[in-house]
């Protein structure tokens, strides 16, 4: 067993664990970020970088290096309901440095974030580093105990360990849980590359598709009723690759290219948030805060909002050599606001929209009212757009430099 020091450990190498390692490292403080696995190559990760995320990086004047690894520009959405293509949200019109949503896998942005952190002297990513239980000295998390038997004692651990989160569970912390109708199998068909980007999601009765544009490839989400992945399943690939070529033109000649179910990916949805977020020497951020639903791509953008909020309260004291104890809260009453408003939007939607239309007996023949506004008045796509684009109550980096 070995032993080390820092002054903030964070539990989690995703993307709010990442920028929060970035952005205290850059104030000078030493930092130690946890990732229990090897790398950052998962597939089927969240790979949209939204408006909110890119203006972070404005900020911190690194938006064209970002930009410089592969990625594809999404300007506009489009959904195909009823057999009618309508845009939906237009990201164009938003006034920020990058208006539009950057299409990059996950861990091409990852290693892209580690770069830059590891410029700064204070700045160490741990990989294969499963924290499994905080260390408690007098009624305070000072640590945490690796699987391997480490310890990492700091005065401050983030817990940016996802949905799945092992600190959050042990935490005792109360939680709400919110649900999901469905649930979503994701895999890769491939495609040609077309000039314009195609992204769009497809609603007909009893049937949700999500095609994402990755140039080459679509990136595919395939929504069904929760608790239904194993009956599809037992229908066979067959069956299941007949479901998907049914979609429409632009996945009946891909269809095949789904061999077995080792090609597809189950995202078992939930919806939940921590009432209280932290405890003397701990806090929790991202989903490991409040699981979003995968409705608009927004999670891993509103994560990224947290780490920001979390560097732009507790950095400078915590450079400063202050307990930064009594200011946890603050980071709970600056960002749960913005996760309450997102998850009661997702709730709306899959209550309102994705549940009925999952339903067996659903019959979609025309557009809904209200999209049938956004076909016929442009002004309106701006409203969807900046709700997804930028959320509620964006971010801007505050915290020092070094």
């Amino acid at each position: 067993m070995h032993k080390f020091s820092c002054q903030i450990c964070i539990v989690g190498g995703g993307p709010a664990g990442m920028i929060a390692g970035l952005l205290f490292a850059r104030a000078g403080i030493e930092t130690i970020v946890l990732e229990k696995h090897d790398d950052f190559l998962r597939d089927f990760r969240g790979d949209t970088i939204h408006p909110s995320t890119l203006e972070l990086f404005h900020d911190l004047g690194l938006l064209d290096d970002l930009l410089a690894r592969d990625h594809v520009t999404l300007p506009l959405i489009h959904a195909r309901i009823a057999g009618e293509t309508i845009p939906v949200a237009d990201f164009s019109h938003l006034r920020v440095a990058a208006p539009f949503i950057a299409l990059m896998p996950q861990w091409d942005f990852l290693d892209f974030v580690a770069d830059v952190a590891a410029r700064y002297p204070g700045f160490a990513l741990r990989r294969h580093a499963e924290a499994v239980a905080t260390i408690e000295t007098r009624g305070r998390t000072t640590g945490v105990r690796l699987a391997n038997g480490d310890e990492i004692h700091a005065p401050l651990v983030i817990a940016a360990d996802g949905r799945t989160s092992v600190l959050r569970a042990q935490s005792g912390l109360p939680q709400r849980t919110i649900g999901a109708p469905m649930d979503v199998f994701w895999f890769r068909l491939p495609k040609s590359a077309a000039p314009d980007n195609q992204t769009m999601g497809v609603f007909e009765a009893g049937r949700l598709f999500v095609l994402i544009d990755r140039r080459d490839y679509w990136q595919c989400a395939f929504v069904f009723p929760k608790g239904r992945a194993e009956q599809i399943r037992a229908e066979g690939i067959h069956a299941f690759r007949q479901r998907v070529a049914a979609i429409g033109p632009e996945t009946a000649a891909g269809a095949g290219a789904v061999a077995s179910w080792d090609d597809v990916k189950l995202l078992t949805v939930s919806v939940d948030r921590l009432e209280t977020w932290h405890k003397p020497g701990l806090l929790f951020i991202g989903d490991a805060a409040h699981a979003m639903s995968p409705i608009g791509g927004v999670g891993i953008n509103l994560a990224i909002q947290d780490a920001v909020a979390a560097a732009n309260i507790l950095a400078g004291p915590i450079a400063r050599g202050e307990d930064v104890a009594p200011l946890l809260a603050k980071v709970q009453a600056r960002r749960m606001l913005p996760a309450r408003l997102t998850q009661g939007m997702q709730e709306m939607i899959q209550n309102r929209v994705i549940a009925p239309l999952l339903d067996d007996g659903a019959t979609v023949d025309r557009l809904p009212w209200f999209l049938r506004l956004l076909a016929a008045l442009p002004l309106l796509r701006r409203l969807p757009a900046r709700a997804i684009g930028l959320g509620f109550r964006p971010e801007h980096v505050r915290s020092p430099e070094a």
